[in-house]
């Protein structure tokens, strides 16, 4: 039986533990996977805000097939803005629920444009007032277009950090606020994109590859199939 997002794991964490853990982690990663980064390409903030927000239910590979040409003819907010709702439906449709993307997009960006003067906001709060922006959705964008640490909760995130008893909460916000208390700050986007590299590759939803996993011996669902 899968769990609700929201519901606590049947385990207790020592935030201490889950502390080292972490130390204990970081290095393995970082090796294993020297060259974990976003894998939505972009060459500026309002590029990664647009990705972010139509990679939603959508795989990045995707997400990028599609920007290749698509920020080509959108090069501004003003672009955006200024294109017909139905183009940019159109336009953006394999990504999946492009009607509410494409709305979400245009009315980010006439925010952009009104009240940040065109520029892609650098700090959570104003983040947080564009349309279709959550905190993990702002954090991708701060942590990788900004350089301001962030971490980022996604699917791989959340159930790694479950698998490693790092956190109780499976919800993303209150993951997310766990994992700040246990990650140092520096390393907060970082370790975020060794969790999801590590997620996509190894330590995957249905069969974790633990026989071959270099984290195995520090996490406790490597003996606890439960916790899968």
């Amino acid at each position: 039986m899968s769990k609700n997002k929201n519901e606590k794991s049947n385990f207790k964490v020592d935030k201490s533990i889950a502390q080292q853990r972490v130390k204990a982690i970081w290095p393995i990663l970082k090796k294993t996977y020297p060259d974990a980064r976003t894998s939505l390409d972009h060459t500026n903030a309002l590029e990664l805000l647009i990705a972010t927000i139509m990679a939603a239910q959508c795989t990045d590979v995707r997400v990028n097939i599609v920007t290749k040409t698509l920020f080509k003819k959108y090069k501004s907010a003003k672009d955006w803005v200024e294109a017909p709702i139905e183009q940019i439906e159109q336009d953006i449709k394999s990504t999946g629920f492009y009607k509410n993307k494409a709305i979400n997009i245009k009315t980010a960006c006439q925010k952009i444009i009104d009240n940040f003067g065109g520029k892609v906001p650098d700090n959570m709060k104003d983040l947080l007032t564009l349309n279709g922006v959550g905190r993990k959705t702002a954090n991708v964008v701060l942590g990788n277009a900004y350089g301001i640490p962030g971490i980022v909760c996604d699917t791989h995130v959340i159930r790694l950090s479950r698998r490693l008893q790092l956190s109780v909460n499976s919800d993303p916000v209150k993951l997310e606020f766990d994992l700040m208390e246990i990650v140092p700050q520096k390393n907060w986007t970082h370790f975020s994109h060794l969790l999801v590299f590590h997620g996509r590759s190894i330590c995957q939803a249905r069969k974790p590859k633990c026989e071959i996993c270099p984290i195995a011996k520090h996490c406790p669902a490597a003996n606890n199939p439960k916790l899968w």
